[in-house]
């Protein structure tokens, strides 16, 4: 039964109908009883306007109030303001609350005063976005304020004319941090004047740099810094986030630098209904005979057909491109059912798409010849898609700050809004749909990611002695672990210690070999047999696993089969074919320890973190017909093993603790109860750590060679680790807490996808023992200590009101 919850009191539809009435007809069609596991109303809030500073230029000004914008908020004058005045700072407020005004505005101005009467270039400005689409919307923006600003882009669409325009003349240029680290600081000569006179540098919507890339990203604006300095400027750093725990901190660790936060939000906002839907079971089974639940897309398909036939303008997240365009399908197929007029007011939008095609989705939308739209998270970023009543998330996003970022695209100004998160078949959403306190009662999540892994380190500080030599003075930049990676680069030949520095002695450049984006090595080329064209490309880590010989290859809806794989030459020869039946890899997986960091003892079970290493091999491929997911046949496959060096988190049991117990091998299935509960517990590990379960991986043993007893490891699966095996230990206790009641909860007899079995296994799933890893985390949390995080996060013991 749904939550008591206050009624919503202004339109949720586009004729004033209350959120709450749209919600009880969504929930009341027949069929979808228990659906609606919880009903959650936020409050609105009134706006705080404040004056225009007086530093502002008058022509700035004049723009943004000729858009409609006669006072700002406050919070975008706080950020401007320390803009400005020269410190670096974060403002860190919800969706559609104005945050590109705050870093526009001391831009926009200081270009206008340095540019004086003579017309030179004044003070410039870079922005950088992790989407090329959102820093093409950033510049739609500034082109309708019509200002003498000379504004270009510099990305990877852009022609060669435009990129030496923008070098020579633009004063605010908008790229990403990909072009920066493999274009625009390898080519700083060229840049010189514009790096000379950088008075800002603008890192938009910077809650997206987590994990690697937000390590690499943390190197790039190191750089970026450096060659500064060299040319004799120091600009100001100006981050845009979404709603953020430690914003300040997150910002510091990204930049190096001190960085104030701005957190309160002055924007108006009307109130905002989220309901947590879950899909019901089916008569189907899966693996094991395990009971399936609806898929999440099926169920957004069908909100979406209905709150379009309210005309409710709804925006529908779903998290592959494949889902997106099947979501759009199957609503337009249920609208043309009730009115063929309607169909034609749904459609897809995801990554793929030419820009002007997306642009000619944005603007129906906007214009409301569009009703409906499906999309993947690009339109998560700060496009405007203003106007929207209505948001559905086909699966928890990965984070509480992502959920309430995509929430917040419906209501925008002071409209009310209805957001739906419908569970996935996954642990940690069907955790959370019937935890509501644990989604809603907590603040949003910090980022985690690590710029001092040597892995991520190292190619940078290469890429910087190519760019320039670096020196003693330089290494501060680079944090405490520099000075010991150079040494380690030097002595491996890639940089050769002069008088004047550490240079890079290699003929390649520097920065094209390192993807900011990935950890894994080159990517794999899917190239067509026959004609030669490159259809795609898949991390080298997943390639053995997903495009081995003989595998069937999903992209972008079509169905291909790999004929080939030639590690050597990082290509895959695939062609266009359905053979009947799906490929899934086996895989061999061990796991040693290289050294302990730090331990937690609980009771006489303990606690690790430290690192490890991790080899896997791909031994051969199963054949599934379908759409029974019957095994028709095996393929051996001949693959080198792949090693990871990374951090872990792992705990043990002894023998006498699972003896005294009742857990003997006697009892219970050990190796499919440690199995279950290393599965489950990668599946909640991002409920403490900003991580998806494809980031992470896991090994289990009812004895591992290591420690001689019971082990259950959960590591990163980047080199060097990527902080969540950490953020994991340090918050152990809520993790594992949670993971046991997930597992507990969950009305499956044997185990299901919706607890303890994984899709990314490679053991197919087996052995799996639910009811033994039930008993398991019971004596392993008998005696946990708490937490090491700080905040009310840290232990659900220390929630307000527990």
């Amino acid at each position: 039964m749904p939550a008591a919850a206050p009624a919503a009191t202004r339109g949720g539809g586009r004729d004033g109908r209350p959120v709450a009435d749209l919600v009880a007809r969504l929930a009341g069609v027949p069929g979808r009883d228990g659906r609606l596991t919880h009903l959650e109303v936020r409050p609105g809030r009134r706006a705080e306007l404040v004056s225009w500073p007086a530093w502002a230029d008058p022509a700035v000004v004049a723009a943004q109030a000729a858009r409609g914008i006669a006072q700002p908020w406050s919070h975008q004058v706080a950020a401007a303001d320390a803009a400005w005045s020269g410190r670096h700072v974060v403002v860190s407020t919800g969706t559609a609350s104005g945050k590109s005004l705050a870093y526009q505005l001391p831009a926009l101005s200081a270009a206008a005063a340095g540019r004086g009467d003579r017309g030179r270039r004044g003070a410039t400005t870079l922005y950088l976005a992790p989407t090329k689409a959102l820093a093409h919307d950033q510049l739609e923006s500034l082109r309708e304020l019509r200002l003498d600003t000379r504004i270009a882009t510099c990305d990877g669409d852009s022609s060669r004319d435009e990129r030496d325009w923008a070098r020579a003349f633009g004063e605010y240029v908008l790229t990403n941090p990909d072009m920066l680290h493999r274009s625009i600081l390898p080519g700083h000569e060229r840049w010189a004047s514009f790096l000379g006179s950088l008075r800002y540098v603008v890192v938009d919507e910077c809650h997206h740099y987590r994990g690697v890339f937000g390590a690499h990203v943390a190197h790039v604006l190191r750089r970026l810094r450096r060659l500064c300095e060299h040319y004799g400027a120091s600009p100001t750093f100006v981050l845009a986030s979404a709603t953020t725990a430690e914003p300040a901190a997150t910002a510091a660790r990204l930049t190096g630098l001190e960085v104030e936060a701005v957190t309160h939000d002055g924007s108006p906002r009307g109130e905002v209904t989220l309901a947590l839907w879950e899909p019901p079971l089916t008569t189907h089974t899966g693996e094991n005979g395990a009971p399936v639940r609806r898929a999440a897309t099926s169920e957004a398909a069908d909100l979406l057909a209905d709150l379009v036939a309210e005309d409710v303008h709804t925006l529908a997240f779903v998290r592959s491109r494949r889902g997106v365009e099947q979501v759009a399908l199957t609503a337009a197929a249920l609208l043309e059912e009730v009115d063929p007029a309607l169909s034609g007011r749904v459609a897809a939008y995801r990554g793929g798409y030419l820009p002007e095609e997306r642009r000619a989705l944005e603007a129906a939308l906007r214009r409301g010849d569009l009703v409906g739209l499906a999309a993947t998270n690009a339109l998560e970023l700060g496009i405007d898609v203003s106007g929207l009543d209505a948001v559905i998330i086909a699966g928890f996003p990965g984070t509480r700050a992502a959920l309430w970022q995509q929430v917040g695209r419906a209501g925008r100004g002071a409209q009310d809004a209805l957001g739906v998160l419908i569970a996935r078949d996954d642990p940690l959403d069907t955790y959370l749909v019937h935890h509501p306190d644990v989604l809603l009662g907590q603040p949003v999540e910090a980022q985690v990611f690590d710029p001092d892994n040597p892995h991520v380190l190292g190619p940078h500080l290469c890429a910087a002695a190519q760019e320039r030599p670096l020196t003693e003075a330089d290494l501060p930049h680079f944090g405490p672990r520099a000075a010991e990676v150079v040494a380690t680069l030097t002595h491996a030949g890639l940089l050769r210690r002069r008088s004047r520095g550490w240079f890079w002695t290699d003929r390649r450049r520097a920065a094209d070999l390192t993807d900011i984006r990935s950890a894994g090595g080159s990517p794999i080329a899917l190239v067509e047999s026959g004609t030669g064209r490159v259809v795609g490309t898949v991390d080298a880590g997943r390639a053995h696993g997903t495009a081995h010989t003989g595998a069937v290859y999903l992209h972008q809806g079509d169905t291909w089969l790999v004929e080939s794989l030639d590690l050597d030459e990082h290509v895959a020869s695939i062609v266009r074919h359905d053979p009947g039946y799906t490929t899934s890899a086996r895989e061999v997986t061990d796991i040693v320890i290289r050294g302990e960091r730090e331990h937690r003892v609980w009771g006489r079970c303990r606690l690790f973190l430290g690192d490890v290493e991790v080899s896997h091999q791909v031994v051969s491929y199963l054949k599934r017909s379908q759409p029974s997911g019957e095994v028709v046949g095996e393929q051996p496959l001949d693959l080198p093993a792949q090693s990871l060096a990374t951090a872990a988190v792992w705990w043990t049991v002894p023998d006498d603790v699972l003896a005294d117990a009742g857990l003997s091998a006697d009892d219970i299935d050990l190796p499919g109860a440690a199995h279950a509960a290393e599965h489950c517990s990668i599946g909640l590990l991002p409920l403490v750590a900003t991580c998806d379960r494809w980031d992470i991986g896991g090994v289990s043993t009812a004895r591992h060679a290591d420690t001689g007893v019971l082990t259950v490891f959960v590591h990163d699966g980047q080199p060097g680790g990527a902080g969540f095996a950490e953020r994991g230990y340090r918050a152990a206790r809520r993790w594992l807490r949670a993971t046991r009641e997930t597992i507990a909860a969950c009305r499956c007899e044997h185990g299901c996808p919706s607890c303890v079995q994984s899709p990314k296994c490679g053991n197919q799933n087996n052995p799996l023992d639910k009811a033994g890893a039930l008993r398991l985390l019971d004596v392993l949390l008998e005696h946990a200590d708490p937490d090491t995080d700080a905040g009310p996060e840290a232990d659900p013991d220390a929630r307000p009101g527990s």
